[in-house]
């Protein structure tokens, strides 16, 4: 279980850090993205396991890998050439 944790955590750093990297227009703070990508690993890491119970380790690894990205995708804002005016503007 702490192998779990341990690798879920380091995996939503990871994905959060090539977040950061890749599209730090559309993100808020690197603080708020990290440790989002952090939290939710463990979050999805945590349902996963419950679960399936132990012994599927890759498993719940995707499973944390999948709810870490989800909770990263709820922090983007759209970007800049993507936004209407709206007609009262």
């Amino acid at each position: 279980m702490l192998l779990e944790a341990l690798g879920s955590a380091v995996l939503g750093l990871a994905l959060a850090w090539a977040a950061v990297l890749r599209l730090p227009h559309r993100l808020p703070s690197r603080v708020l993205v990290l440790s989002t990508g952090v939290a939710g690993a463990l979050f999805g890491a945590f349902v996963t396991h419950t679960a399936l119970e132990a012994g599927h380790l890759l498993v719940v690894l995707a499973g944390a890998l999948i709810v870490s990205a989800a909770s990263l995708s709820l922090l983007l804002r759209p970007a800049e050439r993507f936004r209407r005016r709206s007609a009262t503007a």
